[in-house]
């Protein structure tokens, strides 16, 4: 049980931690705006390519590292770690004010994407200092600094147009400086303001240390963090391109469009935390891979026009035809309604509208045998896929994947109470690397199948893949080994 005392220096580093992890996804994530603009204004000319690996190589290295700083937090304590990471992730920040060449700047994107890591350090740092039956709560609120992203996506860009008005050119340069400056300003506050405190695992090898890796369910932890953390960054970056393709809205639109699914992904992650706490991580994992199953179900349906032939219309005996006009056939005496093309609107309602009419085939004084085709028919199929309807079902989706963040990382202390750094560093690994190579999968499925909601296709198989897992492998091996206790147990 937590003293009084004891809960408030916990409180207090669970303040600082989110501080400072906040700070973190904001400069890992800056490229994404940083970029964008010096592509947009012809500062620099990277091809499409070029620009693709500048943003994904800070996400990148910020997930590969995540496992080694989260093994030396467990080893000595989240402070030193916190302090050496802050400070050692301005130092490129403030040489890319020097950066003129693409591979300079590359290098150092490389180096400051490091801080992407703070979230392995944060969350071992964190749940060391709580028991328990607060582990739920306190890693839901730490993780609320995934919202970082929302506030360079917010802020960065007016930002770079305030710096850039009296030098258009070098203006930009400051941005990552003001980055490095707040790096050093959160490293000092930690050195001066915070206790250190480790896991008890100070003493075991390096091996010992690893041995949890060898479970397979750190592997199925980390499937559920790769669908509801590395693709929600995945999506952070591809709905902007996503809106302007498919929606012809403007830029500006779309990025509050995109930040309206990344922001609450992030802040909902407390309630998460709140809710794992309560009902327990395997019920909450379950609510929300069913919700993602179901959501990228709906997203699936793309926009489209589907032309198929409709009803048309046979000659039933053999003869002459003796009058056609746009809205009948005459064959000997029998006249026969022909379906005019109805006027098709360039928009329709949520859901899908079907429009059918019929174009003549035929001729007047032309012989016809019975059963002949005289008419063709034609249904369009017309689906919106209302944008708003559709941006309803995204921060849907996004909200549950927040609530899903804090019930993975609910998981961890409850079976590794002490190697949160190691588990939670391969679990944010596995998370992180599917932020970064989620954008250029979709861009390779979209290239294969020509359909935009093919990301959406993948999202539903891994929610489906997850499941499955979750419910039918795990259970079944629960009913088997320990059938009088399967409903006590959490998977």
């Amino acid at each position: 049980m937590m003293t009084e005392n004891s809960l408030s220096s916990a409180h207090k580093v669970l303040f600082l931690n989110t501080l400072a992890f906040i700070v973190c996804f904001a400069c890992w994530t800056m490229n994404g705006v940083l970029v964008t603009y010096l592509v947009d204004n012809g500062i620099f000319n990277w091809s499409v390519v070029e620009t693709g690996w500048l943003l994904g190589i800070p996400i990148l290295t910020g997930s590969v590292m995540r496992l080694p700083l989260g093994i030396l937090t467990d080893k000595y304590g989240g402070k030193p770690v916190f302090v050496t990471l802050l400070l050692l992730c301005s130092i490129p920040l403030f040489l890319l004010y020097f950066a003129n060449s693409y591979w300079i700047y590359f290098l150092l994107s490389a180096l400051f994407g490091m801080i992407g890591t703070g979230f392995a350090v944060g969350i071992a740092f964190t749940s060391v200092w709580y028991p328990k039956e607060w582990q739920g709560r306190a890693l839901g609120i730490f993780g609320m600094g995934n919202a970082g992203a929302a506030l360079t996506t917010f802020f960065a860009p007016t930002l770079l147009n305030y710096l850039s008005l009296n030098d258009p050119e070098n203006g930009w340069r400051m941005l990552p400086v003001i980055y490095g400056i707040i790096l050093i300003l959160i490293g000092l506050i930690f050195i001066f303001f915070v206790k250190n405190k480790k896991a008890e695992v100070q003493d075991k090898t390096m091996s010992e240390l690893l041995a949890p890796l060898s479970k397979l369910r750190v592997w199925r932890f980390g499937l559920y963090y790769f669908l509801v953390f590395g693709l929600f960054v995945a999506f952070s970056q591809w709905l902007l391109p996503y809106y302007v393709s498919v929606y012809k809205t403007s830029l500006i639109l779309g990025g509050i469009l995109s930040s309206a699914f990344s922001l609450p992904s992030g802040v909902i992650r407390a309630f998460g935390g709140y809710l794992s706490d309560k009902f327990g991580a395997r019920k909450v994992m379950n609510w929300v891979l069913y919700s993602s199953l179901i959501l990228s179900g709906f997203l699936m349906l793309p926009k489209m026009d589907i032309l198929t032939p409709g009803k048309g219309i046979t000659a039933k005996k053999t003869g002459v035809i003796t009058e056609v006009s746009s809205n009948k056939i005459v064959l000997e005496n029998e006249v026969l309604n022909i379906k005019s093309k109805p006027e098709i609107p360039e928009h329709t309602s949520i859901l899908p509208e079907s429009f059918s009419w019929q174009e003549v085939l035929v001729k007047q004084n032309q012989q016809v045998s019975k059963k002949q085709l005289l008419a063709q028919g034609h249904t369009l199929i017309k689906f919106e896929a209302h944008i708003w309807v559709f941006s309803v079902l995204v921060i849907l989706l996004g909200i549950m994947w927040g609530i899903g963040k804090a019930a993975v990382y609910k998981y961890i202390p409850e079976y590794f109470p002490n190697e949160i750094g190691v588990v939670g560093g391969m679990v944010g690994l596995i998370g992180g690397l599917g932020g970064f190579i989620g954008p250029i999968l979709f861009g390779y499925l979209l290239d294969f199948s020509g359909l935009w909601t093919s990301s959406w296709i993948f999202v539903f198989i891994i929610s489906a893949v997850s499941l499955f897992w979750m419910n039918h492998v795990i259970k079944h091996m629960t009913y088997r080994e320990a059938p009088h206790i399967k409903d006590k147990i959490e998977h």
